[in-house]
């Protein structure tokens, strides 16, 4: 069996039977498990297939045509509405703060509205967030944590990226998500999530900044638990149901568009 067509059975098996060892799938295909490990992360970088903790699964459908998308193709969709929420959240970053800005199409869009401000401290692992405030006329202190470069989303993640944020300690942090789900809260498609709980850890205030399309949009790894988000910034087409929900957590809803308002 080739190199595909290996891959490629690989792949229809995991879709077939759901999550399975690498020991399992070695045993299956007669081959090494550092071969199954070296066809996992080449199906993984193709958006394919998620890796965890010694076995792996097929991505659905819906999450890989939707959801891994690079940063400048995400930059693109909703953008009004993106904009309008990023304005939203910059309103809440106040002079001398110091914040954190995962990486993420809306949290990108708050940094043109810091110009307003003279001293900010921000810290993010996002390239694209960087070269932003780079191009601000203010001279605002910008800290990187470096780590494992992600071409795709333009990004650091890796063990040295979650232990530089162990070193600090933020007003508040910006985070966006893949999907939302009410009974556990931010979710992603993406493995390489760590490095944003440990933002979350870093924090002081967790400000969830996502369109009201993410909502019932399940991915497979929980990022930011719907007990540490203190407020979320959406658009007006959110749900009264997924309102109340949420406020009846203890979640400010800051809604933005058509017919704005703010819960609180």
């Amino acid at each position: 069996m080739n190199l595909d067509n290996r891959r490629e059975q690989l792949l229809h098996f995991l879709r077939r039977h759901g999550k399975t060892s690498v020991n399992e799938l070695a045993k299956i295909f007669k081959t090494s498990g550092a071969t199954i490990r070296s066809d996992l992360r080449s199906l993984e970088e193709d958006a394919l297939v998620i890796r965890r903790y010694g076995a792996a699964e097929a991505c659905q459908t819906s999450l890989i045509h939707h959801e891994d998308r690079s940063m400048d193709e995400k930059q693109t969709v909703n953008l009004d509405m993106k904009c309008q929420i990023a304005q939203m959240a910059a309103s809440l970053v106040h002079e001398g703060e110091s914040i954190i800005l995962d990486c993420g199409s809306t949290t990108l869009q708050m940094v043109s509205h810091f110009d307003r401000l003279a001293s900010l401290t921000l810290m993010t692992n996002s390239m694209h967030i960087v070269n932003a405030m780079a191009d601000l006329e203010t001279e605002h202190t910008v800290l990187m944590p470096g780590g494992t470069y992600r071409r795709k989303s333009a990004s650091f993640h890796g063990q040295v990226a979650e232990q530089a944020f162990q070193h600090f300690s933020f007003d508040k942090l910006f985070i966006g998500a893949d999907g939302f789900d009410l009974k556990q809260g931010t979710t992603t498609y993406n493995e390489a999530y760590q490095v944003s709980q440990a933002m979350c850890d870093a924090a002081n205030q967790i400000i969830v900044v996502t369109d009201s399309s993410k909502f019932g949009r399940r991915s497979p790894n929980v990022v930011v638990p719907l007990e540490k988000i203190d407020i979320l910034i959406t658009d007006h087409r959110i749900s009264t149901e997924c309102v109340e929900s949420l406020e009846h957590k203890g979640i400010r809803v800051i809604c933005v568009g058509e017919s704005s308002f703010i819960k609180s």
